[in-house]
Order: structure tokens, then C-alpha cells, then sequence
């Protein structure tokens, strides 16, 4: 998918997204080996985000597997159409001369068949970028269904039978630590851990999507996040969030928080009544105010790890 680091890099950066070396080199890697890539971190520290910026810098598309607690084959490989099956043996049945032989192979074609997110990153022409995303939350059966397409590049299907890749895709696989994914998969993929970036890398974030800014401003967000992510919030700020916030108080020109600004800024700060509480505590956003403009200072000077 890429033909050097250095492509791959000028790519992620042209997409907007900033990361570090080691991430280039393993992304880069796992493209070459044909090896799916695990990425393991926190809520919101941008691990969906890389997959989109990976996309985005092969010139490529994401095909999404959205994984949730119950998900079955259905949703993930596709199903036939009973419906459209009904309709074809109704208008066949008119015919004279039934084939019922025909008829039942033309049923348990891929001409019924809808496609899920999984056969139709192996059906691409052109490698696309397969994202099964948040997979701690399914169970350990469906781990185990993945194996063969990360393994052979393929897919049985009952009554449809085997479908070959015609292009391998490259895989990325997200978990929020809900519960510990298996060692079959982990065996398999190149491992990434992926944390909140540091203020210097948030401030440089934030500086892409708000150029108009000053880069106090931008120092001033990165401080913030890293100011609410210590607080031990039950919902902590995402890169994303960070970034609708700043874009919010650009809307309100405003380029300085103050702790008068609590109330107009709580929906965009705290995501749960526990964490509400929290900043509307006496005192308690002053002094979060205090700790961020603490980390903004020292983000300007490049103190801060």
C-alpha cells in the first residue's frame, strides 16, 4: 500500500494526523507483512482516527466493522436475502419449464447473497483498509471466526461456499480494554499501545484543524485535555472532543478560558452527571483552570513528556 516510510508519513500528515515514528514504522510494516494491526488504548486517544488516516494516505476506503455485544456471522460476514429468494422462486414457479435443480443453485449464489463488511473487504479489486473496531466487545466465538480470513485471506460460508480474497486487505483491529482479547489473534498482528497524545502533539493536533489560532491557543486546549484526562473523570476528554471545543470557542471568540466560563462550557467538558458534579464543585473548575494553565506553560516550553 505504500512504497516507503517516508510516503507513508507525508500521507498520515497530509490527512491531519500526527503520530510518532514507531507508529509510521510499525503501520508501514504491517502493510508490507500483510499483517493485521492491533491497536490496543483508552477511549478517545484516536485509534479509529489512524485507521481513516491510513485509508486516506494509501488513496484507499474504509470498510467498518462496528462490533458490539451480540453481533453474530450475519452482520459481520452477510446473510442471504430470504426475501429476494421468495420472489425469485415465486416468478420461476410461472415458468413451464422449472428447473428446480437451477433454481436451487441460482439460491445459494452470491446473487442473493448481501455482503457484510467482511466479504467485502476481501472482494475489492484494490486493497481497502478492513477496520473491526472495538472487538473486546464480542465474545471470544467471534474472535475465533476471524482466524480464517486473518490467516488464509478467505471465508467459508454455508451453502455459498469459499470466497478467495481478490485483494488483501489491511486490517486493523481496536480494543478499549473492555475485557482481554485472545492470544490467537494477538499472535497474529503487530501490536501498537495507543495513549492520549502528549500536550506538545495535542497542541500540534489542534493547530491543523484551528490554523487561525495563536499557538498560546493551541497550547492552551492541549493543557486542558491533559488537565481533565488527570482529574479522574469517569468520562475523560477524547482527541476529538478536545478538538470540537476548541472549534466552539473559536464560534464564541473566545482564545482564553477563564473559571467565570464554567457553566457555558460544562456541556462540552463533562459527558456524565458524576463528572458534572465534579467541575461544579466549589472551586473545583477554578482549580482545574489552575492545572491547566500549568500544563499550557509548560507545553509552550516543550517540558512536558
Amino acid at each position: 500500500m505504500f512504497g516507503s516510510i517516508q510516503q507513508l508519513s507525508d500521507g498520515l500528515k497530509a490527512s491531519g494526523y500526527i503520530t510518532d515514528p514507531v507508529t509510521v514504522s510499525t503501520v508501514y510494516l504491517a502493510s508490507c507483512l500483510h499483517k493485521p494491526l492491533f491497536l490496543e488504548g483508552v477511549a478517545g486517544s484516536g485509534k479509529t482516527q489512524l485507521a481513516y488516516a491510513i485509508a486516506d494516505a494509501a488513496k484507499t476506503h474504509v470498510e467498518r466493522l462496528q462490533c458490539y455485544v451480540g453481533i453474530d456471522e450475519g452482520k459481520a460476514i452477510g446473510k442471504f436475502d430470504e426475501s429476494l429468494q421468495r420472489l425469485y422462486v415465486e416468478l420461476r414457479a410461472k415458468s413451464p419449464d422449472i428447473n428446480w435443480k437451477a433454481i436451487a443453485s441460482d439460491l445459494h449464489s452470491q446473487r442473493f447473497f448481501v455482503a457484510g463488511p467482511l466479504l467485502k473487504a476481501l472482494e475489492h479489486d484494490k486493497p481497502c483498509v478492513l477496520l473491526i473496531d472495538e472487538l473486546d466487545k464480542v465474545d471470544h466465538a467471534f474472535e475465533a471466526m476471524l482466524l480464517e480470513i486473518l490467516s488464509v485471506w478467505q471465508l467459508s460460508i454455508p451453502k455459498l461456499g469459499t470466497i478467495q480474497a481478490k485483494s488483501i486487505p489491511f486490517v486493523i483491529l481496536t480494543s478499549n480494554e473492555e475485557r482481554r482479547i485472545g492470544d490467537p489473534l494477538r499472535r497474529r498482528s503487530l501490536y501498537l499501545r495507543v495513549e492520549h497524545p502528549t500536550p506538545e502533539r495535542e497542541a500540534e493536533i489542534v493547530s491543523l484543524r484551528t490554523p487561525g489560532a495563536r499557538p498560546e491557543f493551541h497550547a492552551s486546549m492541549a493543557g486542558l485535555a491533559k488537565a481533565l484526562r488527570g482529574w479522574s473523570m469517569e468520562k475523560p476528554p477524547s482527541v476529538s472532543e478536545i478538538l470540537d471545543l476548541a472549534n466552539a470557542l473559536q464560534l464564541l471568540g473566545v482564545d482564553r478560558i477563564t473559571p467565570e466560563m464554567r457553566d457555558t462550557l460544562l456541556p462540552l467538558l463533562a459527558k456524565t452527571e458524576s463528572d458534572r458534579r465534579k467541575l461544579m464543585l466549589r472551586d473545583g473548575f477554578a482549580s482545574l483552570i489552575y492545572d491547566a494553565q500549568h500544563y499550557t506553560t509548560a507545553a509552550l516550553e516543550g517540558r512536558v513528556a
